[in-house]
C-alpha cells in the first residue's frame, strides 16, 4: 500500500523488544480487533514478551523480533477462515472519499466485473475510541515487482492489467490521482507455496527458513502461477458526476511529482489525463528508464515505447485516453510473437556472469512451458 510514513526517527530509542509508539497502538487496539474477527501477530498481542528472551536466538531469527515501520498499515489473520489481511488506517476528515470509493468497487456487481482492478474493501471497521477513524480491512498484497519478472511475456500480462483497470476505473467516471508505482500492488499467493512474512518479504512467515536463501522464499513464477495485480490507495480518489461535463481539479501532488501540468500552474485542471500520464510514467521510469537504487531498466520491451510516449506528452489534450491506450495495446500485443513473449526479460547492464546462468535457467523453464503447453502470456482466474 501507500502512505509508507517512517518510523526512523521513533526507531533509535526502541530496543526489538520494545514497541514503537504507533506499534503500541495496534497491541491496545488488539482485542477489539479479535472481537471483529481478525488477530494480529504475537508481537501485537497484549502482554507479549520477545521469544528470544532468555535464549541464545538473535531476535533477527524470531517471527516476532520483525517490527513494522508503517503506522497506519499491518497484517493480521482473519479469524474465521485463516485468510491474511492487511488493515489500514485512514482519517474520514482527511480523506472523505477513500472509503466510499473503495465499497463502490467492491460491490458486488462491480467485483464480478474481471476488468476491475481496485483492491477490495473486505469490510470498514470504525475504531470505536476515535470518530475520525477508520480501518479498511483488505486482502494482503505485495509489491508488483518481487519477485522479479522471468519473461516479456510476463511484463505484457502486467501492462495489459495496470491498463484495464485504470479504464474500468475511468470508465465508471472515476479518476485515481495517484496511480504511481508504490500503489499498483499484486496478489501473490499463487506465487509462494509457503506464505511469505508481510513485513519481511524475504522470510517465510513462521522465520522456518533462517533467512539464509538469497532469493528469499521459494516462488513459482507468474507464467506457471498467474496472478492479478491491483491498483491500490483511493485517498485521494475522486468520483464524478458525467452529466456535470469534464471535471476540473485544482492540482495535488501524488507520489510522482513531476506531471507536467503541475509544474508551470496552479491552473484546476481535468485529472482523467494526468491519470494517463501517472501510469505511462510508471512505466517509463520503472521498465523503459529505470531509476536509482530502485528498478532497474528492462531491455526488450522497445514495442510499448511509443505508446508510452503519446501517454507522458507535456500536453494533456494530446494524451490519449485510456480507451485509446487499451485499444492501442491491444493491437501492439497481438503483433508480439511467441518467441518474444517467452523471451527472457533481461536487465539492463545485467553483470554477464549472472545473466549466463539466468538464460540457462530461463531456456530450461521455456523447454517446460512449451512442452505442457503453457501460454506465454499468464492469464490469471477473474
Amino acid at each position: 500500500m501507500s502512505a509508507r510514513l517512517s518510523l526512523l526517527d521513533d526507531l533509535p530509542n526502541h530496543g526489538p523488544e520494545q514497541l514503537t509508539e504507533s506499534e503500541a497502538y495496534w497491541r491496545d487496539h488488539q482485542p477489539w480487533l479479535a472481537s471483529c474477527g481478525y488477530m494480529l501477530r504475537p508481537r501485537y498481542t497484549p502482554n507479549w514478551k520477545p521469544s528470544w528472551e532468555g535464549t541464545k536466538k538473535n531476535y533477527l531469527d524470531c517471527e516476532d523480533g520483525s517490527a513494522s515501520d508503517n503506522p497506519t498499515l499491518l497484517d493480521a489473520t482473519r479469524i474465521s477462515d485463516g485468510k491474511f489481511v492487511f488493515l489500514k488506517i485512514i482519517s474520514k476528515s482527511v480523506h472523505p472519499y477513500e472509503a466510499e470509493i473503495g465499497l463502490f468497487f467492491s460491490s458486488e456487481a462491480m467485483a464480478s466485473d474481471p476488468r476491475n482492478h481496485c483492491v477490495p474493501f473486505h469490510e470498514i471497521l470504525q475504531v470505536p475510541d476515535d470518530g475520525d477513524k477508520l480501518i479498511l480491512v483488505m486482502p494482503l498484497l505485495r509489491e508488483y515487482y518481487d519477485p522479479r519478472f522471468d519473461t516479456v511475456g510476463e511484463v505484457v500480462d502486467f501492462f495489459r492489467q495496470v491498463f484495464e483497470g485504470l479504464q474500468f476505473m475511468h470508465q465508471h467516471h472515476v479518476a485515481h490521482r495517484d496511480c504511481m508505482h508504490l500503489n499498483i500492488m499484486m496478489d501473490a499467493g499463487p506465487l509462494f507455496p509457503k506464505p511469505y512474512h508481510p513485513t519481511d518479504n524475504s522470510r517465510l512467515r513462521d522465520f522456518s527458513d533462517n533467512g539464509w536463501f538469497p532469493s528469499g522464499p521459494k516462488h513459482y513464477t507468474r507464467t506457471q502461477r498467474p496472478v492479478k495485480y491491483y491498483l491500490t490507495d483511493f485517498g485521494i480518489s475522486r468520483r464524478y458526476n458525467p452529466d456535470d461535463g469534464p471535471p476540473l481539479e485544482d492540482p495535488i501532488l501524488g507520489g510522482d511529482k513531476t506531471v507536467p501540468e503541475f509544474q508551470a500552474s496552479l491552473d484546476a485542471c481535468n485529472p482523467f489525463p494526468t491519470d494517463v500520464y501517472y501510469i505511462g510514467n510508471m512505466i517509463r521510469k520503472t521498465f523503459l528508464v529505470g531509476t536509482p537504487y530502485f528498478h532497474t531498466a528492462k531491455l526488450g520491451l522497445e514495442f510499448i515505447e511509443p505508446l508510452i510516449a503519446d501517454m507522458v506528452q507535456d500536453d494533456p489534450t494530446k494524451r490519449p485516453n485510456m480507451d485509446e491506450v487499451v485499444a492501442e495495446f491491444e493491437v501492439i500485443r497481438k503483433g508480439l510473437s511467441t518467441s518474444k513473449l517467452r523471451s527472457r526479460l533481461v536487465e539492463r547492464n545485467e553483470n554477464p556472469i549472472v545473466g549466463f546462468f539466468r538464460s540457462i535457467a530461463a531456456c530450461l523453464r521455456r523447454m517446460k512451458y512449451v512442452i505442457r503447453r503453457i501460454p506465454p502470456v499468464p492469464t490469471p482466474p477473474p
